[in-house]
C-alpha cells in the first residue's frame, strides 16, 4: 500500500515536470503521422484494459480483483506516458486522428485530465487489494469517469 501511495505521488510529479514543457509542432506530415500513430497506441493500450475494468463494474464479466489490480497497474503505467505521446502538436498537419487541437491550446487542462487518470488509478490499484467488490465497482468508475472527462474535453466522437 505505501508503494501505491508513493508511486501516486511520484506519478503526479512526473507528469507536471513532463508536461511543463511546451509542445513542439510536427516538422513534417511525417513526422505527424508518426507522433499521431504512437499517441493513439497509448490509448489503445489504455482502452484494452480499461475494456475488462467495464465489463466487470456492469457485471458481465465476474469481479476478478487480482486482475483488476492488474489493469489499474498497466492504466497508471500508460497514463504516465500519455504526456510524453501528446508533446508533438500534430495540429499543423492533416493527420487522422480523434485528438482535439485543444490538447495544445488549453495543454495545462490536458495535464489535469492526465493527472486526475493516474491518482484515479493508483487508488483503483490500492481499492482492488481489499477485495470489495462494491468498493473496487465505485474505484473503477472513478477511472472511467477520468476517462469520459478527457474524451469529452479532448477527443472528437
Amino acid at each position: 500500500m505505501k508503494f501505491i501511495k508513493t508511486s501516486a505521488a511520484v506519478a503526479a510529479l512526473i507528469s507536471c515536470a513532463a508536461f511543463t514543457v511546451v509542445a513542439e509542432p510536427a516538422k513534417s506530415m511525417k513526422h505527424a503521422k508518426k507522433a499521431t500513430e504512437l499517441r493513439q497506441s497509448v490509448f489503445s493500450l489504455l482502452g484494452s484494459n480499461m475494456g475488462p475494468l467495464g465489463a466487470m463494474a456492469r457485471g458481465k464479466m465476474p469481479m476478478d480483483p487480482v486482475a483488476v489490480e492488474k489493469h489499474a497497474m498497466r492504466i497508471n503505467q500508460l497514463s504516465l506516458m500519455i504526456a510524453d505521446y501528446s508533446k508533438t502538436d500534430t495540429s499543423g498537419f492533416k493527420v487522422q486522428t480523434g485528438a482535439l487541437d485543444k490538447i495544445w491550446q488549453h495543454p495545462q487542462d490536458y495535464k489535469k485530465r492526465i493527472d486526475d487518470l493516474t491518482l484515479a488509478s493508483a487508488n483503483l490499484q490500492k481499492v482492488a487489494e481489499g477485495k470489495d467488490a462494491k468498493a473496487i465497482k465505485g474505484a473503477i468508475g472513478g477511472v472511467g469517469k477520468t476517462c469520459g472527462g478527457c474524451h469529452d474535453d479532448f477527443k472528437a466522437e
